[in-house]
């Protein structure tokens, strides 16, 4: 059983050095960051339902997932082909595309949810 505990703690350890990696070699990852610090908190202040805040960190996870297996997929290629190949590229293209589908889908989810209660907090700061 120690075994077995000290494997998953060394497991953790790997991931956040992936989580670490991305931060430090993928300037797109700080936009990812700086908008999970912006939106968490306005979520908070807006009080939404466990339902809204399921699909909003949902969305938010799409894209932090999204941007990982871009940065392997971009690794794995680069490491297998590090000379320009078309098929190398393809594969490159499609994770970005991954990437921007994900987020832009999350900056629709995060208007739909968010937008309406925003909306209502500012109305009542303007009257």
């Amino acid at each position: 059983m120690s075994n077995f505990l000290k494997a998953r703690l060394r497991s953790f350890a790997y991931a956040f050095q992936g989580w670490a990696y991305v931060l430090r070699n993928e300037p797109n990852a700080w936009i990812h960051a700086f908008v999970t610090v912006l939106i968490i908190p306005l979520a908070f202040w807006l009080h939404l339902s466990a339902r809204d805040w399921a699909v909003l960190l949902l969305a938010i996870v799409m894209v932090w997932a999204a941007e990982f297996f871009n940065t392997a997929i971009e690794s794995i290629v680069d490491l297998a082909s590090p000379e320009e190949n078309p098929l190398a590229k393809a594969g490159k293209d499609v994770g970005a595309a991954a990437v921007l589908i994900a987020a832009l889908t999350s900056i629709l989810i995060g208007l739909l949810i968010l937008g309406p209660p925003l909306w209502k907090k500012i109305a009542l700061y303007l009257q």
